[in-house]
């Protein structure tokens, strides 16, 4: 059996690996690159194997940089299932028909530029006809269920507590005769927090693949992340101006609306409209709601947990560009969460400048990314063909964060009753990865760190 590691390795995105086990090729993720350009450019570079090759792809959830590039592989002759969670299957179609509209739009733009300078056009990375021919390749599989793929493999997928529906693959592969359990950890979520259930604690493997994006940082508890909104929220009413905050729409925002409900609901918020501006987010929310199985408890004890006096969507594109002469203190969620693309970045086009406003960023934000930039605290940002002034007030909040923070990952880890052969760590930045390794070791797990396109045989 092999593992090549094509994605997510020593980086936080693109996370994609390719097994072979039994004569057969398979992938757990297809994900898309995200942040500076040398990352982004590995969008469009073939693939580490052959997409022809690929008997079929284990999905652990719907973020773009575990699903992005499914399109991509299926424009490029993959035919095989895509095995995913009913409430991931939901959220994959919405997020790749909205970053295929992407695609065509950057691309639309790019060869209006090529045009003036005489240069040959190019194609989008993909289209919404490519999503098309991907979403019939979509197979349920549910949470604890044990399911026989191949004459070689049988996967367990169980909650992993980072969005609704994302999950931990326990992969059983038999080969020559032996029989080897690997687990891919999928994105953690945190212990505690709202809306959907604590990951699930896994007791064996032989071999372990782990996420570290938080390998070195702690978050703030869940008391503490409602403080500091409630905090920042006051601060921008009371300087009469807008509170921008760029969210991923999965997960993110609807964590944001149940805790501004809450808040609410205390008479403690500012008394002010709240605008949901972003149209993906907007249909993320309607599937969170469709999806209830995946709640616990105290969301379920909720008839509408996203939904409050005060609360506005703006799913047209008119209605968000009033928004622009807006001139009482307001909130605006809007997309994308690392202000690559979106909505948000028009909004910081008309507000970025303005000392009345603050930028609260909520998530993370991968190098490279203009929100990395700005929280950077770089005075002056390039964007959509312009440099802006960063005069708006800047702040953070890492508490919700949909990522188990290190302790909670050592945590995780230490469900094994019996430590792994042999542990990779992946889907993190170098000093995210190198410190969590350091703290694993210390717990007695033999980790390693691979590197983009490595193989190792196990």
């Amino acid at each position: 059996m092999k593992i090549t590691f094509c994605g997510a390795a020593r980086t936080v995105t693109g996370s994609c690996y390719l097994i072979e086990a039994g004569g057969e090729k398979s992938l757990v993720d297809c994900g898309m690159f995200q942040g500076d350009k040398d990352l982004v450019r590995l969008n469009y570079q073939e693939f580490e194997f052959n997409a022809r090759e690929i008997k079929r792809v284990f999905l652990t959830h719907a973020h773009i940089d575990h699903c992005g590039l499914l399109p991509k592989l299926v424009k490029q002759g993959f035919r095989g299932n895509i095995y995913a969670t009913p409430a991931t299957i939901d959220l994959v179609k919405i997020m790749l028909e909205d970053s295929a509209h992407m695609q065509e739009s950057e691309t639309e733009q790019e060869n209006k530029r090529r045009l003036r300078e005489g240069l040959e056009p190019r194609e989008p990375l993909y289209t919404l006809d490519d999503v098309a021919k991907c979403t019939p390749l979509l197979k349920k599989i549910s949470y604890c269920e044990l399911k026989r793929i191949s004459d070689s493999i049988s996967v367990r997928y169980q909650d992993a507590g980072h969005i609704i529906g994302s999950a931990i693959i326990e992969m059983f592969v038999t080969e020559k005769g032996g029989k080897k359990k690997i687990v891919f950890s999928g994105d953690i979520g945190q212990w505690d927090n709202p809306i959907i259930n604590d990951p699930t604690l896994i007791e064996q493997a032989d071999y372990l693949l782990i996420e570290s994006t938080y390998g070195d940082r702690l978050h703030e508890e869940t008391n503490e992340r409602e403080k500091l909104l409630l905090k920042y929220a006051k601060e921008a009413h009371d300087k009469g101006g807008k509170l921008m905050i760029p969210a991923f729409a999965v997960d993110r925002t609807q964590e944001l609306l149940y805790a501004i409900k809450n808040l609410k609901r205390a008479s403690q918020f500012p008394s002010e409209k709240v605008f949901l501006d972003s149209p993906l987010a907007i249909k993320a929310t309607e599937i969170f709601e469709k999806h209830r199985e995946c709640f616990d408890e105290e969301a379920l004890a909720e008839d509408e947990p996203f939904s409050f006096k005060d609360l506005v969507y703006t799913p047209k594109t008119e209605d968000s560009m009033k928004l622009n002469g807006y001139t009482k203190p307001c909130i605006i969620i809007a997309g994308s969460g690392m202000c690559s693309g979106g909505r948000i970045r028009h909004h910081f086009k008309h507000g970025l400048w303005n000392e009345k406003n603050t930028v609260l960023f909520v998530g993370y934000q991968a190098e490279g990314t203009l929100g990395r930039h700005i929280i950077d605290g770089e005075k002056e940002v390039r964007m959509m063909g312009m440099t802006i002034a960063v005069r708006a007030d800047i702040r953070k909040i890492e508490g919700f964060s949909a990522h188990a923070d290190y302790e909670g990952l050592v945590r995780w880890a230490s469900g094994f009753k019996k430590k792994p052969k042999r542990v990779f760590i992946v889907h993190g930045e170098p000093k995210s990865s190198e410190s969590l390794k350091e703290k694993l070791k210390t717990k007695g797990f033999n980790c390693e760190i691979p590197y983009f396109g490595e193989t190792e045989e196990i």
